[in-house]
């Protein structure tokens, strides 16, 4: 059994709103969200942007931060975006420890 590395992913919707999702495949994912076949919470909201994307590794680490970025404000997802961290973990951290 091989095993994929899971991927964090966030998702700005026309009306600037950010979704959070976790996946093996993350250009799969967002084609099945812009075809509407992805999460019920992004139908009828595109048009659709990938905003971020993030290699995680395991299911259960790419669930726990999905979990804590779903937590975070507005803003401090949008400066999750802009940052555009390569190791989250770190990143999420840092950022939460120093606010």
């Amino acid at each position: 059994m091989t095993q994929n590395n899971w991927y964090l992913y966030l998702v700005r919707e026309k009306n600037n709103a950010l979704y959070c999702g976790i996946t093996t495949d993350v250009q799969r994912r967002f084609t099945q969200h812009k075809e509407g076949k992805g999460a019920k919470a992004l139908k009828g909201k595109a048009p659709l942007t990938l905003a971020f994307q993030c290699v995680i590794g395991s299911r259960s680490a790419a669930s726990q931060l999905e979990y804590q970025v779903k937590q975070l404000s507005k803003s401090k997802k949008e400066r999750l975006v802009i940052d555009q961290p390569n190791n989250l973990i770190d990143y999420l951290q840092r950022y939460t420890l120093s606010k």
